[in-house]
């Protein structure tokens, strides 16, 4: 090499190498398009060694009306829908989620999974929702037997790439909120309990917005009772001392969220329309609560729920000025009509509490269609 020193050389090769390599570089990024906006990876759609796609797609999901109205047993329909701007020539396979948030708003369950012709539900909604797919876009959910659980807010999601978009849908009943308290007295459940107490009564415990509209209806209650958030609160509608002070406006009255194992309330409860007929059922000698519940059996029937008695009255004006024993071992009656001797002059469910179970009376049956 002349003399040349051979790390000199060595070093030279790799400096000529360096620039070459820049240069190429340099080149390449010369030619290309450069863009503030991200690339990403087309997962679901593109070639099996990962096309990539440049996002100048807009991903848009949208649901009309915003709440959808139920009635329990039938089958309903969420409303969403996606699309592209601007509009694509050939469809695209998308993944899509429905989930039912919970009432703490930052979790979420698992309704519906779809990708493609497959679908996957979960949980207490497996078998029971799939998509609706009328049409390019469509993605509405649709579930069958509607039950109480079921109300709530529900997201539908769409996923495509690293694409993702969402909205949300509300899914309510009609009804009707009452307070209970079981038989052991007042203040006496936790949180769970009270779930379990208005589920055992054919309702589900009640949310805000339940309550909220029952009060506006008219509900007024002193007892504090717990809702599904976790909260405890009572509806007043006539100010008084015992229930806040005479300085109060009508309102709901909170307690706030409570520790839901530790603090101990009653609960608030909301039931909707029932599949079946709630009756009066009377013997001449009347009965003591194991005869009642033989009696219903005997006709056809069971012993009708707390639920069942407060849904008979709201929406088939079930009027009836006898009390009679209930599942839980109460005694009550419905009035749609007001009138002398049946209690107050508004409508509503009479209650005479827990009685003695040997005391004799009539019974509320119901009997499922």
């Amino acid at each position: 090499m002349g003399g040349f020193p051979r790390g000199l050389f060595q070093m030279a090769k790799v400096h000529t190498l360096l620039v070459f390599t820049l240069q190429v570089l340099y080149s390449c990024h010369a030619n290309s398009t450069f863009s503030s906006d991200f690339f990403y990876q087309n997962i679901l759609n593109g070639s099996a060694n990962g096309e990539i796609h440049f996002n100048g797609i807009k991903l848009r999901v949208e649901v009309q009306p915003h709440s959808v109205f139920a009635v329990r047993g039938s089958n309903v329909t969420l409303p969403c829908q996606f699309r592209y701007e601007p509009p694509l020539i050939s469809p695209r396979r998308v993944r899509v989620k429905w989930s039912l948030l919970l009432h703490s708003g930052d979790e979420a369950s698992n309704v519906l999974v779809s990708i493609g012709h497959r679908e996957r539900s979960f949980g207490a909604f497996k078998d029971r929702v799939h998509l609706q797919k009328d049409v390019q876009g469509d993605i509405s959910l649709i579930i069958t037997n509607v039950s109480l659980q079921d109300s709530g807010q529900y997201r539908c999601e769409v996923i495509d790439g690293l694409e993702d978009e969402s909205a949300t849908v509300n899914l309510g009943f009609r009804g009707v909120v009452f307070p209970y308290q079981p038989q052991h007295g007042r203040y006496n459940l936790a949180f769970k309990e009270a779930q379990k107490a208005c589920n055992d009564q054919d309702a589900a415990i009640a949310t805000f917005d339940q309550l909220f509209a029952a009060w506006q209806g008219g509900l007024d209650w002193c007892n504090a009772g717990w809702l599904a958030d976790g909260t405890v609160q009572y509806p007043i509608v006539q100010p008084r001392q015992p229930c806040g002070g005479l300085d109060l406006a009508p309102g709901l009255r909170s307690y706030g969220a409570r520790h839901k194992h530790r603090n101990r309330y009653d609960v608030f409860c909301f039931t909707s329309t029932v599949m079946g007929q709630v009756y009066f059922l009377q013997h001449p000698q009347k009965f003591n609560f194991t005869m009642a519940v033989q009696a219903c059996i005997d006709d056809g029937a069971q012993i009708a729920k707390v639920g069942q008695l407060f849904a008979a009255w709201m929406f088939s004006e079930l009027d009836q000025c006898d009390a009679g024993w209930l599942a839980d071992g109460s005694l009550r009656y419905p009035i749609s009509n007001p009138r002398p001797n049946c209690g107050p002059l508004k409508s509503g469910v009479r209650s005479f509490g827990f009685p003695l179970p040997y005391h004799r009376h009539g019974v509320y049956c119901y009997r499922s269609r």
